[in-house]
């Protein structure tokens, strides 16, 4: 239940993504409009996950996940009349985008810590592998399907798809079978959650270490992917059809990345995990040349594949190093470090564009995506954390140092 809800889920998302940005442009908007709705749905997300977070290890996990599943369905429903009936305006846009991204702060928290408490033992990487196939799979198909609707029907559909596919997933989750899960103790209030939460964060390098690289790098190619894509799809590669298809090339590369994990278990996680980051240098330059959209498809294949190499192996660390009671602000934590900087580059996106040209600006994302992989490899934990099956059950290491149960400390 849990893998087909995030299917759903992901099929109409990903539609919705390059659906939004289109409607953006439909309605008379610029990059600059486009990074402004994008940053509107970022900016609450980051404001309100440690929240979220702390409120999942205090609640049942799925009735959280459905509640956030339901703002979503209905501020999507929302964007899809307004696009719709062509009355969408850049506030309503962004207002809308935000409520989307109020739901996402409280949900992410909530499905990771649902997820890595639902999979145990030396076979846990293989059941990540597996479910991040399934999602990715459904990246695919909601991408392609997303860019060919677009052109036939226009961005408005596209995000009415997404609202019902909301609304089936929170139907599905509402059924979730959770006895597996441990109960947990009631902690001592919200704030002291967050404390206990930060703690178990700031006492591990390899995941403060991990969460600031890609802090750089989520919010340098989200611009490129939410913002600069489109526009280098409209003028150089024929439309939204063209993105569509790179993007679920990407997907493609993500299924097979998944499939390649459910065979392969590196011992060093982290290490094999970051070097697998470099690559996601390379659409951000492919958009710079820009290049066919063949080659272009074939780089996000590569990508797709490799960060997914990533994703299983940092969710397998996740799940060895951090205790179930503490997954979902352990998350929230990773989540807000990941993307606290993305609202201020989708909004600058616009202005960069202007002040150094469109073709500086995707360079600038590709090297430094480069450059803060290659500072994160400095860090001893995330080059020597291994690989074990036994789950900890106590609080952080001390930095620098293995946990009790840890053969040799290294990071994935």
């Amino acid at each position: 239940m849990l893998t087909a809800s995030a299917v759903v889920t992901s099929l109409g998302s990903h539609g919705a993504l390059i659906a939004s940005a289109f409607a953006v442009l439909g309605a008379g908007g610029d990059g600059g409009d486009v990074g402004l709705v994008a940053a509107a749905r970022t900016l609450p997300l980051v404001l309100f996950l440690l929240i979220g977070g702390a409120v999942a290890d205090r609640l049942p996990r799925h009735h959280v996940m459905v509640a956030a599943n339901v703002l979503n369905c209905l501020s999507q429903a929302a964007f899809a009349v307004l696009v719709l009936a062509g009355e969408a305006h850049l506030w309503q846009m962004m207002l809308l985008s935000a409520l989307g991204g109020v739901g996402q702060a409280f949900f992410g928290p909530a499905a990771e810590g649902m997820l890595l408490s639902s999979v145990e033992g030396e076979q846990a990487g293989r059941a990540f592998a597996v479910f991040r196939m399934a999602m990715q799979g459904a990246t695919l198909g909601g991408a392609a399907l997303g860019g060919l609707m677009i052109a036939a029907m226009g961005p408005g559909w596209v995000l009415a798809a997404d609202a019902a596919a909301f609304a089936a997933a929170a139907a599905l989750r509402a059924f979730l079978d959770v006895k597996h899960i441990p109960p947990r103790a009631p902690g001592g209030g919200l704030l002291a959650d967050l404390r206990d939460g930060w703690r178990e964060f700031a006492g591990r390098p390899w995941l403060w270490g991990i969460v600031i690289q890609f802090s750089v790098a989520n919010a340098v190619v989200g611009a490129a992917d939410a913002v600069y894509g489109p526009l280098v799809a409209r003028d150089h590669l024929g439309g939204a059809a063209p993105w569509g298809l790179a993007l679920a090339f990407f997907g493609a590369g993500t299924v097979l990345g998944a499939l390649l994990m459910t065979r392969w278990k590196p011992r060093r996680l982290l290490f094999v995990g970051t070097l697998c980051v470099f690559p996601l240098a390379l659409p951000s330059a492919a958009l710079a040349v820009p290049v066919p959209v063949a080659v272009l498809c074939a780089v996000m294949c590569v990508t797709g594949v490799t960060v997914e190499v990533f994703g299983v192996s940092w969710m397998t660390a996740l799940h060895q190093e951090i205790p179930e009671e503490k997954l979902s602000r352990v998350s929230a934590y990773d989540w807000f470090g990941s993307v606290a900087l993305v609202p201020a580059t989708m909004a600058l996106a616009g202005p960069a564009e202007t002040a150094f040209g469109r073709t500086e600006a995707l360079w600038g994302c590709a090297a430094l995506v480069v450059v803060v992989t290659a500072a994160v490899l400095c860090v001893p934990d995330v080059r020597r954390l291994r690989r074990r099956t036994v789950p900890v059950t106590g609080a952080a290491p001390v930095a620098g140092k293995g946990s009790a149960d840890t053969e040799v400390f290294s990071a994935t």
